[in-house]
């Protein structure tokens, strides 16, 4: 399975370890208006985004029947759990969140 992250600046990193993750994440401390978030993208499509304030954005841009979920509130390491689910490809546990559409 193939994933990357962009990070705050929109550089890629290829197939992160957990650590790098970690310090993609650790880059939302410089988050602003131009660069407000960090994703993960798994080679299906699915991608999640978190921003600075807890909020993770659930997509997939190639599934036009399938609205955008978000939640608020979302602890750092939840983020890296659900990052971590992403990268293996287990896009079921990540979609069976409470997303709000």
């Amino acid at each position: 399975m193939s994933y990357f992250m962009f990070d705050i600046m929109g550089g890629t990193v290829d197939e992160p370890d957990p650590e790098t993750m970690r310090r993609v994440l650790d880059g939302l401390v410089q988050a602003d208006d131009e660069h407000p978030d960090v994703s993960l993208a798994h080679e299906s499509g699915w991608s999640l985004s978190a921003f600075g304030d807890g909020l993770l954005v659930w997509e997939n841009p190639d599934e036009d029947s399938m609205a955008p979920g978000e939640i608020r509130d979302v602890s750092r390491e939840e983020v890296l759990r659900l990052f971590g689910l992403l990268a293996a490809g287990d896009i079921a546990s990540a979609e069976a969140l409470s997303w709000q559409r």
